[in-house]
């Protein structure tokens, strides 16, 4: 089944076209490895929308499994060292034009700025100040950040002008 996409036109700020939605994992939408139940639900719902990707290093070793318990996400998996150049070349693979972004740390901010919509999350790990100004739009969760994808009238009136 081929994936519709997101086309929103959000007047002063213009048109809005998504494809594909790649998240950071840990600190983004895992707290401690640990994905809410609710998190994967709405990640299984998006998937009908958007091709969705998680990018990570892994550090729990829980990315397989919680993949897979979303539905089979496919992970991008970056290694130790320049991870926001390895971010960012992920982002650009799959095409900055098309593709939102969602990320909380220092090492999301280049993906974020880059991608046609950043989307920055904060809670249990808290938000690193690159990341937030990098971002389009802060929210206060990953439920509330899927929810603009799966909700889109919420982001036309959050980022009309």
């Amino acid at each position: 089944m081929k994936k519709k996409g997101l086309t929103l036109e959000i007047p002063g700020w213009g048109t809005l076209t998504a494809k594909k939605a790649l998240f950071d994992l840990n600190g983004t939408l895992a707290t401690d490895g640990i994905l809410p139940e609710a998190v994967k639900e709405k990640l299984r719902l998006l998937q009908d929308r958007l091709a969705v990707y998680l990018v990570t290093a892994d550090t729990h070793g829980t990315a397989a499994d919680l993949a897979k318990a979303c539905g089979g996400i496919e992970i991008a998996r970056i290694k130790a060292g320049d991870e926001a150049e390895q971010k960012g070349e992920i982002l650009e693979n799959l095409g900055t034009a098309q593709t939102v972004a969602f990320g909380n740390g220092a090492n999301d901010a280049l993906m974020l700025r880059k991608a046609c919509l950043g989307i920055c999350v904060m809670h249990g790990e808290g938000t690193c100040v690159q990341a937030l100004l990098a971002s389009d739009v802060l929210v206060a969760s990953a439920e509330e950040a899927l929810d603009l994808l799966l909700k889109p009238a919420r982001l036309v009136a959050t980022l009309r002008c």
